[in-house]
């Protein structure tokens, strides 16, 4: 489901309601009067999935932040609007009505188009025209997760988690402990397969019954993009990034190979990484000089969140609602509470007008100052895009890419040495190493693009869109991470093995991972252009705070909702396209030092 509507998976209707067929509308022969027929059954769509949306919502809410032990209470009313909500957003009535419309497209205005293209995207996900494979693909996705999330991982004969098994990569120079660690964390994956395979074809079946060629072109459909512009788009990006990538991968083998007391491997064993699918490196590296912990630390979590909320005050936005303050679950709970909560951080729109809220649990220290202004940073885009002018189903980033990129982008704004020298959060005098500093960032932000738009994005859509035999999943992805990573396994992988379901998003958020490559060029594209243009200031150190111009340019760029084609939004608000090449100009310090660094030195990734 797409971002603002929050239908999750597992409460996609068991089978199709009883509803009443009402055929497909034709156009009356008046182009004004037919668009106000569309009109009026769009204005009806939207009353009733408001109503039920924010039921769902509501019941969500409950279920994230008042869980009570033995009490299933909460979980049953979310499941229960939930599908209530699949129910109607499905409907067959709802289906003829909306492929009808979109069969006179020429004569519907371009907001009614996209409105219905959203309603559409929205009913592929519980289509009750195919009740039967509904409810298969519910039970399968079922099974799925509780495979996933319930399965007992064990080293060395002994149970462990998959926490004890990262932090045994993170921390371990035994490369016997850490090959074994690797190992275990594999298993998954084998369990995995099976399910897999009967999902690829429930997801395929389910979304072709609505016109889409595959599950991996109708999450791209999203974007108003075909699964080969896609493509190349993100290929596009790893062009960009593979000379600052090479050099990065060159770095990575032989400080590798100098911390374990090894030869220089021609690619990198992926036990010898910090992460499990080798996506970050960051533990690769320490940056010293700047730390505002302990000034954050004086203060208690209450201004921790006003800090964030002043941040977007100064830039032009209105303090947030009593309204978020009063039913927000902002803080952690105390050690006696009766009830626990979700602790991931989350913002939500419950129902995509002014009921905002945000699920933390905020404490004083840095990681959560810093989580702060990315979740504050979703909240004012929902009231950005909250106005009468953006219809219902438009409220949304402009597209899956833009709340994250520009909550992540206002996060790391709010690390920069010069905002907390200014904040009073770092001495003066604070100084930091920008090489150092580039490149703990570009072991994240970097390092995370082959993987996310190379990987991840080219098996999904092989598995999907290509229908790629099962016999050949793991083979696939290990040449896929050799290819675009660098990187190789340990030890051999046959096809007993499914390496890639080891990643979670392949279970529940699949055929979409392209969303984080395409966040983070829109971050750096983005502070960029406010650095630059902006506040012309240098893109490694700056403060946004108080700048009018900036909170300008944000709102210009946010208040639309999906109401605009997101391209023509880029370009009208930063003079370029969405690509890598701002990313590129950001870390050139770093690839200029990485290339002295590396003299002398086999670079063995491919062009």
């Amino acid at each position: 489901m797409r971002y603002s509507i929050l239908i999750p998976a597992t409460l996609v209707a068991l089978a199709a309601c009883a509803t009443s067929h009402t055929p497909a509308a034709s156009p009356s022969r008046d182009a004004s009067g037919f668009r106000a027929e569309v009109e009026s059954y769009l204005e009806s769509y939207d009353s009733t999935f408001k109503r039920l949306n924010y039921a769902n919502q509501l019941a969500q809410w409950a279920s994230n932040t008042h869980i009570v032990a033995g009490d299933s209470t909460n979980a049953v009313r979310a499941r229960e609007t939930g599908l209530a909500l699949s129910r109607f957003v499905g409907s067959i009535e709802n289906i003829e009505r909306i492929k009808g419309y979109l069969g006179h497209r020429a004569e519907l205005d371009p907001i009614q188009l996209r409105r219905l293209e959203i309603m559409q995207y929205n009913a592929a996900d519980a289509p009750q025209t195919i009740p039967d494979v509904v409810r298969e693909r519910l039970v399968a996705e079922n099974a799925q997760l509780e495979q996933l999330y319930g399965f007992q991982f064990s080293l060395n004969g002994k149970p462990t988690t998959p926490n004890a098994i990262d932090d045994i990569l993170h921390t371990s120079t035994d490369l016997a402990q850490r090959r074994a660690a690797w190992e275990a964390s594999k298993e998954v994956g084998r369990a995995l397969k099976p399910g897999m395979v009967k999902l690829r074809d429930l997801r395929n079946r389910g979304v072709k019954s609505m016109g889409y060629p595959d599950f991996f072109a109708y999450h791209v459909s999203d974007y108003g993009m075909s699964a080969d512009e896609m493509l190349h788009l993100t290929d596009t990006m790893l062009v960009q990034l593979r000379p600052l990538y090479r050099e990065l991968h060159t770095w990575a083998r032989y400080e590798l190979a100098r911390r374990y007391h090894q030869p220089v491997p021609e690619m990198i064993p992926a036990d010898w990484l910090p992460n499990r699918w080798g996506q970050s490196w960051e533990d690769l590296v320490q940056v010293e000089g700047l730390n505002a912990d302990s000034a954050i630390r004086t203060h208690d979590a209450e201004w921790v969140v006003r800090q964030g909320e002043s941040f977007y005050v100064s830039l032009g936005f209105d303090t947030l609602p009593t309204s978020f303050w009063k039913n927000s679950s902002l803080y952690a709970l105390p050690a006696n509470a009766p009830y626990k909560k979700n602790t991931h951080a989350s913002a939500w729109h419950l129902d995509l007008d002014k009921d905002i809220r945000s699920l933390m649990s905020v404490e004083p220290n840095t990681e959560w100052y810093e989580t702060v202004h990315h979740e504050l940073g979703h909240i004012y885009y929902f009231r950005a895009y909250s106005r009468p002018e953006i219809p219902l189903l438009l409220r949304a980033g402009a597209n899956r890419a833009y709340h994250e990129g520009i909550g992540t982008m206002m996060q790391i704004a709010a690390g920069q040495r010069r905002f907390l020298v200014d904040r009073g959060l770092a001495p003066a005098n604070a100084k930091v190493d920008l090489i150092a500093q580039q490149l703990k960032e570009a072991l994240n932000l970097v390092v995370v693009m082959p993987f996310g738009a190379g990987v991840m994005t080219h098996w999904e859509h092989d598995v999907y869109a290509n229908d790629l035999p099962a016999d050949q999943f793991n083979a696939r992805w290990w040449q896929y991470v050799k290819q675009y990573q660098g990187i190789v396994p340990p030890s051999p992988r046959d096809e007993s093995w499914c390496d890639a379901c080891t990643k979670t998003h392949i279970t529940d958020d699949p055929a979409q991972y392209y969303d984080y490559a395409l966040s983070t060029a829109l971050l750096v594209q983005l502070h960029l252009h406010i650095a630059r243009d902006i506040l012309h200031q240098d893109p490694h150190d700056t403060d946004y705070y108080g700048s009018k111009a900036t909170g300008d340019f944000l709102r210009t760029l946010m208040r639309s909702g999906e109401s605009r084609p997101w391209r023509d939004v880029l370009r009208e608000t930063t003079g370029r396209p969405l690509d890598a090449q701002a990313m590129v100009e950001y870390f050139a310090p770093l690839y200029e030092w990485l290339k002295v660094q590396n003299r002398g030195r086999i670079a063995t990734l491919p062009d």
